[in-house]
């Protein structure tokens, strides 16, 4: 039996990008819906670490009280463990970061903490189901089709088929998995192609406040101390070298992917094994990629793209590159600029059409810098 379930906005993916941009909308009147694949918690390929000068985005979006119960200690050093090196230095104070919104001086927020993504996404999900997006998960979102000045989409749970019609499509659903959405990437093998592996490990000996830089032949990736007392560690390695160790002549039989990185990481850095030396693995390790950085279009094919759909960073910068496309404001200007420069006048005067008939049954203006764009539309008074 089929099912309709009309919205403002449809959001594919509850990741932090999807579910930022579906909560800070809700907030302001939308009625939202967010389709996820996954059943949460559930862990994730991710370095975990959210810097200083992004905590206020967590403010903005009414989690950072729950965040800063959750996460790990704060990271007052940066490290670098490449061969037989291990150096360090101290990590520079967050500008700005001792004054709080009340005036009252705000010294925890000075530095970055880890939080387990099991964690994490599940903060920011409870938070938009509060603010009365609606949730479907587990969900998959298998067909998006045009329907007059809407769309549908069309979404699967086992044996049941539902479908969501909006006049606004957003592509949270990252980068890494092939599909058949016309916003998923299609995947080409390539030898430099980077693939990303994360594991949690208990009893590690490495100092809480510290924070290293993993340099490895073919690739690269870091630690840092989450939640819970589970050690984060990620990295991402080229193909070409994931092949190679996974067929070493030392080996007498062929290595999965991970124990060939797990193993790659403890010859080449002295720093991870006498961190991991008398530590345990919390979890086997997870594999996702092939992560390609890079900027890609913003609003193609009548569907906005938010997170790592939209563009993506090498891992060595971290987070910050995907919380830029989060909140809302930013995600629909940038969307409408650059969709602008790269699709013509025509296309973003359609798109811009659809989403300001949605604001104006939410009492929304235009901002007075880009006329004719809703920016982040305002609840009816």
């Amino acid at each position: 039996m089929t099912r309709l379930s009309t919205h403002d906005a449809i959001v594919i993916g509850a990741g932090p990008a999807g579910t930022s941009v579906a909560l800070t909308l809700a907030r302001r009147g939308w009625a939202m819906a967010i389709v996820e694949k996954s059943v949460f918690p559930r862990r994730k390929v991710c370095g975990e670490y959210i810097s200083a000068s992004n905590l206020a985005l967590l403010d903005q979006l009414e989690i950072a009280d729950a965040w800063r119960a959750n996460a790990g200690p704060e990271i007052r050093r940066v490290g670098l463990f490449s061969g037989e090196t291990c150096a360090e230095a101290p990590m520079p104070h967050a500008k700005g970061a001792l004054q709080a919104k009340d005036g009252r001086r705000a010294k925890k927020d000075g530095f970055g903490r880890a939080l387990g993504r099991d964690i994490f996404d599940c903060l920011l999900l409870q938070a938009a189901r509060s603010a009365g997006v609606e949730i479907f998960q587990p969900c998959r979102a298998v067909a998006i089709d045009p329907d007059g000045e809407a769309q549908l989409v069309r979404i699967q749970a086992g044996n049941e088929t539902t479908m969501l019609r909006a006049p606004v499509i957003v592509a949270a659903h990252g980068s890494w998995e092939p599909g058949p959405l016309p916003s998923q990437v299609g995947k080409t093998n390539r030898r430099s192609d980077l693939f990303g592996f994360k594991a949690h490990f208990t009893g590690s000996s490495l100092a809480p406040d510290l924070m290293p830089l993993l340099v490895f032949p073919g690739g690269y990736g870091g630690m840092v101390w989450a939640d819970h007392g589970r050690l984060s560690i990620s990295c991402c390695i080229r193909r070409d070298m994931l092949a190679r160790l996974r067929k070493h002549p030392r080996h007498q039989s062929h290595l999965s992917a991970a124990e060939a990185v797990s193993r790659h990481l403890m010859e080449s850095c002295r720093g991870v094994r006498d961190a991991l030396q008398s530590a345990e693995a919390d979890g086997p390790w997870l594999a996702a990629g092939p992560i390609r950085p890079g900027i890609r279009s913003c609003y193609e094919r009548d569907i906005f793209r938010v997170g790592n759909a939209a563009g993506e960073s090498h891992p060595v910068i971290a987070r910050a590159f995907r919380w830029r496309f989060s909140p809302a404001g930013c995600w629909l200007a940038n969307s409408h600029a650059r969709q602008a420069a790269v699709r013509g006048a025509r296309r973003q005067a359609d798109a811009t059409k659809r989403l300001g008939k949605v604001c104006f049954q939410h009492g929304s203006t235009p901002p007075p810098h880009l006329p004719g764009l809703p920016l982040v539309p305002a609840a009816p008074p």
